[in-house]
């Protein structure tokens, strides 16, 4: 650790840097470095004087301030929790949400997509319903709501947790009336409705996989990442139930992360779009509803079966 206590915003940053380093902290959670991940803490450590601190970054800050930074960088480094988790608010798609051990982080590439309006890939104005399965903290849903304003979102969660967390956001944009919240498995649970864009980011990590990741993945709750031996098993029953629900000439689009290759492995004759993301991500593809009809049957699921 450095000796001198550290007394600006540079001086956290250079501090921060070496005792990150040397704790093996892991970025994996909206932010890749060191650098971010603690001016990240220091936004929300300094609250309403950051903008004002940051435009004089050299300049000393006041005892409290300072104790404020120290105080969320010690945690964050002892209780290796993600950022979000220490401040309760991570951003996506332009916009802050809550989150807390009930729901996942947000940072998923579908943020581009969405900022978009799902360009090229739809026309704007014909989508008028969206399902997010898998919804979380809703920031998927809430960022279509907000993104296409003429759509009706429809969220699903299969945890009561994760629901309590998304109708806090909902209450945050006042979109009551445009996104509501069912609690269901997917498909089972919800009514029967078509939709425009289907979209998830369900659990898709192999039971192999969690057991080697970071530290940091612990305190996100576990059945919002792991998806049985191969991790995909919601995202087969995604692909099996879609075509009850999937408006004719809709979109199916599912973000599977790592578990791409085993995806294209189960099932090789579907002609999968793995989109491409200009600001990084990838293990996205998208399934137009014509090939979500046509290749129905190859999805089939223990459930199912």
């Amino acid at each position: 650790m450095m000796s001198a206590e550290p007394q600006s915003i540079v001086q956290w940053l250079a501090w921060a840097e070496q005792a990150f380093s040397e704790a093996a902290l892991f970025y994996g959670h909206g932010t890749d470095n060191a650098e971010d991940e603690a001016l990240y803490l220091i936004r929300y450590a300094l609250g309403a004087d950051f903008d004002n601190a940051i435009s004089e970054p050299e300049a000393t800050l006041t005892t409290a301030q300072n104790l404020a930074i120290h105080a969320l960088m010690t945690q964050r480094i002892t209780s290796r929790k993600p950022a979000a988790y220490l401040v309760k608010e991570a951003w996506f798609a332009g916009y802050p949400f809550y989150v807390d051990e009930r729901v996942l982080v947000p940072r998923s590439p579908l943020a581009e997509l969405i900022e978009t309006q799902f360009a090229p890939w739809i026309d704007a104005e014909r989508v008028h319903s969206i399902l997010d399965i898998g919804t979380g903290s809703a920031c998927i849903a809430i960022a279509c709501a907000l993104y296409l304003p003429h759509a009706k979102v429809d969220a699903v969660d299969v945890q009561q947790d994760a629901l309590d967390v998304a109708a806090i956001n909902i209450r945050r944009y006042e979109l009551e009336e445009r996104v509501k919240l069912y609690r269901a498995d997917v498909f089972d649970g919800l009514p029967q409705y078509r939709y425009d864009i289907i979209v998830s980011n369900p659990p898709y990590v192999s039971q192999q996989e969690m057991t080697e990741l970071p530290e940091e993945y612990r305190h996100e709750p576990v059945s919002g990442l792991v998806a049985g031996a191969d991790g995909l098993d919601c995202v087969r029953k995604i692909l099996f139930g879609a075509k009850e629900y999937l408006s004719p000439g809709g979109i199916l689009i599912v973000e599977v992360g790592n578990s791409q290759d085993a995806v294209e492995q189960a099932w090789p004759q579907v002609p999968f779009t793995w989109l491409e993301f200009e600001y990084g991500g990838d293990g996205v593809f998208l399934l137009e509803q014509q090939y979500v009809n046509e290749f129905h049957d190859l999805f089939v699921t223990k459930e199912s079966a």
